[in-house]
């Protein structure tokens, strides 16, 4: 998710949350504005997700350096190095998807609170493209750990399965992100949609 993406995000609850408000009156004279439902309560929610969101992007981007450091280890056959990139970026993973998790469980919770079904559906589309880039580093992670565990050994089947198995599940995982990807957009697009009804 960029950051793009979090102001668009930002924007259409702002937007939801002016929807959602209704006006009383007050012993002296002035409107004041209330909240009709859980809008505010869940726009907390979404931002402590966005937090998340945020900390994962710089984790990928160093995930994707080492991923170029592996690369050339492994073409220089140096199995020490091999396993130490691997073991760190095993870590990385399981910390960014522990963050991924996190989020997803945020905007859930939001979800299910009393807010307007354009926000629901908005939050859906975003918990479905989170839950498949939770899947593609699943797999990302699997394909590590196989070649942490195998390289360096005197099994060459081993390793070259391990390698084999790497090249299928990195497919694997840019398939599944262009697909998140595209729900992502989706949402963003839905967003956009439900600001104009809003403004008309």
């Amino acid at each position: 998710m960029t950051r793009t993406c979090f102001k668009i995000a930002l924007v259409g609850i702002v937007l939801l949350c002016l929807f959602a408000c209704k006006k009383t009156d007050t012993s002296e004279g002035f409107d004041t504005l209330i909240f009709s439902d859980d809008t505010s309560d869940a726009a907390e929610l979404v931002s402590q997700a966005n937090e998340n969101l945020n900390k994962i992007k710089v984790m990928y981007k160093k995930n994707e350096d080492q991923r170029e450091e592996l690369i050339a280890a492994m073409g220089e056959k140096d199995a020490e190095k091999v396993k130490k990139i691997t073991d760190d970026l095993v870590h990385l993973i399981n910390d960014g998807m522990q963050l991924g998790e996190e989020a997803v469980e945020k905007i859930s919770k939001a979800q299910q609170m009393n807010i307007e079904p354009d926000f629901k559906e908005y939050l859906s589309l975003k918990e479905e493209s989170l839950q498949k880039q939770l899947v593609a580093f699943e797999s990302r992670r699997q394909a590590v750990r196989l070649l942490r565990d195998s390289f360096g050994t005197n099994d060459a089947a081993l390793v070259d399965k391990a390698k084999l198995g790497l090249k299928e599940k990195e497919e694997f995982f840019m398939k599944t992100m262009e697909e998140s990807k595209a729900i992502s957009k989706k949402a963003n697009e839905f967003a956009k949609e439900s600001s104009k009804k809003i403004k008309d």
